[in-house]
């Protein structure tokens, strides 16, 4: 009876390890995306000319949010921004690019950029003189690095704060959403927002239970043998 509790726990244990994937191995999401455009539009720090380009994440171990951009087939490197999250309550299945609303006659310039099904964005980090232009422009704040610079390794640490539409430089969240917005909670008359996916899993659990059957059968076992051992009174 106790070989086959150790023998059941043993089982599970082993089925949980095999079905949960390495805990620490790191995901890597590159959300790339290929995209075309049919007229001339602004990206931080140039101008892209109409045609298609490959967008990406960069797999960095930092919590920055950085964006490189490619050429069609993704085999040249045209450019690599700076990004803050942007949010929406609903995700699509298509790809979602966002303008800032330019005069006539200049390129839209790009705002932010959604992968299919995600609810979480890029909107894009702006050189400071130019963060400045489009905040006038648009009567919104416009994200900006607080030092311009083009090295990536310096972007990572780089101090990222928010042009007003009045051109004063402010701490970015206190002027633009960088965290999800607090769900609703669910009355008469209204519907819920639609809930994140969870991130525990059942393999927890199961791995504890088998766990929790070995340690059972190893003391049983060891009370046996030690009752067996015992000079008989």
């Amino acid at each position: 009876m106790i070989k086959k509790v150790m023998m059941l726990g043993l089982g599970i244990s082993v089925a949980a390890l095999m079905m949960a994937p390495p805990a620490l191995a790191r995901q890597t999401v590159s959300n790339k995306t290929v995209l075309t455009f049919s007229q001339p539009v602004e990206i931080p720090g140039r101008i892209l000319p109409a045609g298609t380009y490959t967008f990406k994440l960069l797999d960095s171990m930092s919590d920055r949010h950085i964006v490189q951009i490619f050429n069609a087939d993704g085999s040249e490197i045209i450019t690599t921004v700076m990004a803050i999250p942007d949010y929406r309550l609903e995700a699509t299945d298509q790809t979602v690019i966002k303008f800032r609303e330019m005069p006539a006659g200049q390129p839209e310039a790009l705002r932010a950029w959604f992968y299919p099904g995600n609810l979480t964005g890029q909107e894009f980090v702006y050189p400071k003189a130019r963060a400045a232009q489009l905040a006038r422009i648009t009567k919104a704040p416009v994200p900006a690095l607080a030092v311009d610079m083009t090295d990536v390794n310096a972007m990572k640490a780089a101090p990222i704060i928010a042009i007003t539409a009045d051109e004063k430089e402010v701490p970015v969240a206190a002027a633009i959403q960088i965290t999800p917005a607090p769900r609703a909670t669910a009355s008469a008359g209204t519907v819920a927002a639609r809930e994140l996916p969870h991130t525990a899993s059942p393999l927890v659990a199961v791995t504890v239970m088998g766990l929790g059957a070995l340690g059972f059968g190893f003391v049983m076992l060891q009370y046996r043998r030690r009752l067996l051992t015992q000079p008989a009174r």
